[in-house]
């Protein structure tokens, strides 16, 4: 019962992160694009795509998470994308810029960013991808709407959420 109430809160929680930090960046398209260009990754045709379809992306992942639908592969993008970010952040701080990372809003060039702040954006970043691992594994939860992403009414399922088969006579091959 534990797993399946830190499932639910991990799948709340991490559905916050992306529709705040999804509709920041979608309410603001040339701040995403700021952003975006400031950690200098990618050639200038691509600069305003990806601020384009990230916004899109978190946002469609926080909603998939907040209904509780496709637990498991929205985790798993989650996971891709947060491991991309966290690598952007890590990108950025080893070449010596000096940016706001944007990931809720505001970005680009920034006087006064120091390793710190950089160890802080990994750090937050690394405890929302342990929540995307956590629904990767453990993804049923109460309240959702998928019927994979459900956890069990019944009382004999495991940890996992899945339902372990009853003792009935015909799951013992007994058929009538």
């Amino acid at each position: 019962m534990w797993i399946r109430i830190v499932s639910a809160a991990a799948r709340l929680g991490l559905a916050a992160v992306w529709l705040i930090s999804g509709w920041i960046k979608f309410s603001d398209p040339t701040q995403t694009v700021v952003a975006v260009r400031a950690y200098q990754l990618l050639p200038a045709d691509l600069v305003r795509p990806v601020a384009a379809v990230l916004p899109m992306v978190e946002l469609v992942l926080g909603l998939l998470l907040l209904a509780g639908l496709a637990v498991r592969p929205a985790a798993v993008a989650s996971g891709v994308v947060l491991v991309v970010l966290i690598g952007a952040i890590v990108s950025a701080w080893t070449r010596g810029l000096s940016i706001d990372c944007g990931c809720f809003g505001g970005g680009g060039v920034a006087e006064g960013i120091d390793g710190g702040d950089y160890a802080r954006e990994i750090a937050r970043d690394v405890g929302f991808l342990a929540l995307s691992v956590w629904l990767t594994v453990f993804p049923r939860t109460p309240l959702a709407l998928g019927p994979r992403s459900r956890a069990a009414l019944r009382t004999n399922s495991d940890p996992g959420g899945r339902v372990k088969p009853d003792n009935s006579p015909i799951n013992e091959g007994q058929h009538s």
